[in-house]
């Protein structure tokens, strides 16, 4: 089947299985944690919330957390040699280590996965300061990416125990962003169907949506993907693996600069993405460029939508539509040193699906940053 196909499935099992209310935060292991707290503010409009380091008792690493509406961000890095945050910093770079949902029961969500095969990264434990006890626990996912299941209903503190609310006269205004859409990991070749059956045997989510590389190509590459969501749809993930093409895919240098496989992107939700993207632009923010021409059949494409089409061409903001309705998005460049991780800023008006009609120009813009980069 060459189509993108579309899984119209009763969520309700999932749902019962494992019930999970959201993303609680997102912790990224890099090099300079307080270099890129102040490149997150300054660029994307977080807030500082909390901090774990020194002054806090930590000895072997500091954190920062930023916060933005629903979205944290957890930025770690190590304070000496020889720590499993530097080693993994040494062999991925910057990049994605935790993924937090955020659960009514840590203990269940932790006992029901293990039963299901999961791999244990941390089993349930209770941290207890003045406001409060979190449970938390914690499975392996792809790669080295982990899940950590967060029981907060106890806890009425700014962020979890041991931190401290991060003091700071430095808080820009926000951009816009509301909320994790979705997370992409990109996984060996033939690895994708094994980590479909993960989180649908493991953590009860379903397939939602399928696309193979006659979908998502370009004339010099392709790839194939696959959605999962759990059961009320607040968590997505999209799951890519390389498909044979002419040349190196954007999953391949991904897998090749990264050492393996991991988070590829974090797409963040907006409610106005003319206006978010024009604000992250004016505070530095790149994004990939698009070919104006793409513009010229827009409305042919995808019908009459709300948006002025030249205030689109001039952000480079992709559009496509479903049964739903349609949706607005656009790519950020890489964040790092290394061509891996990146930012997708999203707007979805009706629809549920992930921009299939946008997949040839996207890659092809992906494309141009290869062939610069000399990785094609």
């Amino acid at each position: 089947m060459s189509t993108a196909t579309v899984a119209k499935n009763d969520h309700k099992e999932a749902q019962d299985f494992m019930p999970i209310n959201g993303t609680d935060y997102l912790e990224l292991y890099v090099s300079n944690s307080k270099q890129a707290a102040h490149y997150y503010k300054t660029a994307f409009g977080f807030k500082s919330l909390a901090y774990k380091g020194l002054e806090t008792g930590s000895r072997e690493y500091e954190s920062y957390v930023l916060e933005q509406d629903k979205i944290r961000l957890v930025l770690t890095s190590p304070l000496r040699s020889g720590t499993d945050v530097g080693r993994h910093i040494d062999k991925h770079g910057d990049g994605v280590k935790v993924t937090a949902l955020w659960v009514d029961d840590a203990t269940y969500a932790y006992e029901e996965a293990m039963k299901r095969g999961a791999k244990s990264y941390m089993e349930p434990r209770t941290d207890k300061d003045e406001d409060g006890k979190v449970v938390t626990s914690g499975i392996y996912s792809y790669g080295e990416v982990v899940h950590i299941f967060v029981e907060r209903k106890d806890y009425n503190g700014t962020f979890l125990p041991g931190y401290q609310k991060w003091e700071c006269d430095y808080q820009p205004t926000s951009t816009g962003l509301k909320f994790v859409d979705h997370m992409v990991g990109n996984v060996e070749e033939g690895r994708m169907n094994y980590w479909v059956d993960f989180y649908a045997n493991v953590m009860g989510f379903k397939q939602i949506m399928s696309f193979d590389d006659k979908d998502i190509s370009t004339d010099f590459t392709a790839l194939m993907s696959k959605v999962m969501s759990n059961g009320n749809g607040r968590i997505k993930f999209p799951i890519n693996e390389p498909a044979p093409g002419m040349k190196k895919s954007q999953v391949d240098e991904y897998l090749e600069f990264y050492e393996g496989e991991g988070v590829q992107h974090i797409a963040v939700a907006t409610d106005d993405i003319v206006k978010t993207v024009s604000d992250l632009k004016s505070r530095g923010v790149e994004f990939l460029n698009i070919p104006t021409t793409y513009y010229d059949v827009l409305t042919e494409r995808v019908g009459e939508i709300d948006e002025d089409i030249e205030s689109l061409r001039k952000l480079g903001i992709l559009v496509d539509r479903d049964d739903e309705g349609y949706l607005l998005q656009i790519f950020t460049k890489t964040v790092q040193a290394r061509p891996t991780m990146f930012f997708e800023i999203i707007q979805r008006k009706g629809a549920t699906s992930f921009g299939k009609g946008n997949f040839k120009a996207l890659f092809e813009a992906i494309e141009r940053e290869q062939e610069l980069r000399g990785t094609l």
